[in-house]
């Protein structure tokens, strides 16, 4: 069979990865699907069903191109050959999720595996929508992000299936999924709107609470998280703007702690602020600044580039940070609850009676 070559980087993002004895197995969005048996040094292609055929086997007689897109090497693309998602399920059943549904053969190990695909279109009760983002298998549970693709009657959700895709259930739906967790039975979801968790395989979906850190107080604030994993209590939420831990007391009842990555300041009397140029709209901006390891009143105020006076951050808190301690959040909006023109802002920090700091902003909507 003909294949497309694709070397240009940014269409090889590898987006998964999933082994089984002796093989690893990649899905790179453009250059496919791939594994390997000398543990990364050569890689060979996978061969999955083009768009228009439900299943190939070693002893078909097939005719298509391996290629993610059409064009002058090959007619015809195929969104089954863009690959974004995989999951060993045991040492010879491996999923592939691509553009056009989800891939399974139960022969991973031979030579030229066989696989059947399923999408929405060729099942009666099928996965949400053919853009497979993230698969995982826990508790003989198939778990599928299955955002919509191309075709108007798909839609965005979560699909799960208990007899190894030949039926499926549908959840969240309008959701967009980024990936799966698990603790024991219970499957947690990390998504645009929040980490929902069910302990009913999906009849019930629960949201935490505000995620505070116990030590610092400072709140994770946004809705947007791309993974999620646990280990004995804890659970681990990755979102958009840091990372949350928490050590599981009840169900999501317990202590949690936030991290950010930011850069240690200098000194006691440094202070900057993150992302810079910062965008209200997309996310807040983070102030860092130290007290010396000692509790101390801090004010925080926002100035135009006339100082002019615009928020108050905080005034007079007791606050104890360290060189490497939790930033204060501004929002981007004014006292009255408006976002700014775009331009440079100021942000003085008080801290107790010392000399004040500065820093400037560049606020970009």
């Amino acid at each position: 069979l003909p294949a497309l070559p694709v070397t240009v980087a940014e269409q090889n993002i590898t987006y998964d990865i999933a082994f089984t004895p002796n093989t690893i197995w990649i899905t790179s969005f453009a250059g496919g699907t791939r594994r390997s048996t000398d543990k990364g040094l050569t890689w060979q292609r996978v061969v999955i069903p083009p768009d228009n055929l439900n299943s190939i086997k070693p002893q078909d007689t097939l005719d298509f191109c391996l290629s993610p897109i059409g064009g002058s090497f090959c007619s015809e693309g195929n969104l089954n050959h863009r690959a974004f998602s995989v999951v060993a399920i045991d040492d010879t059943t491996v999923l592939v999720g691509t553009a056009n549904g989800i891939n399974k053969t139960t022969n991973a190990n031979d030579i030229y595996p066989g696989w059947v695909k399923f999408n929405h279109q060729n099942q009666d009760e099928p996965v949400s929508g053919n853009f497979i983002t993230a698969l995982a298998f826990s508790s003989n549970t198939i778990w599928a992000s299955t955002w919509k693709a191309e075709k108007p009657e798909e839609f965005y959700g979560v699909s799960s299936s208990t007899n190894f895709g030949e039926t499926w259930q549908t959840f969240l739906i309008d959701e967009r999924t980024h990936n799966f967790g698990f603790k024991e039975d219970n499957v947690i979801v990390a998504t645009d709107n929040g980490a929902f968790r069910s302990a009913d395989r999906g009849v019930t979906w629960i949201l935490p609470n505000n995620i505070v850190d116990k030590e610092s107080g400072v709140a994770l604030k946004t809705n947007i998280f791309y993974s999620a994993a646990s280990q004995g209590n804890d659970i681990w939420l990755g979102s958009d703007d840091g990372l949350a831990r928490l050590q599981e007391t009840s169900f999501w009842n317990g202590d949690w702690k936030v991290y950010f990555a930011s850069q240690p300041l200098k000194s006691d009397r440094d202070a900057y602020c993150y992302p810079n140029p910062f965008s209200p709209r997309q996310e807040q901006l983070k102030i860092k600044y130290s007290t010396g390891g000692v509790e101390a009143s801090v004010t925080i105020r926002i100035f135009d580039f006339g100082m002019n006076y615009i928020r108050t951050i905080i005034q007079n808190a007791l606050r104890n940070r360290t060189l490497e301690g939790a930033p204060e959040f501004w929002d981007g909006l004014d006292d009255n609850g408006n976002y700014l023109p775009n331009g440079v802002y100021f942000y003085r920090v008080d801290v107790g009676d010392d000399e004040p700091l500065f820093g400037k902003i560049i606020y970009m909507q």
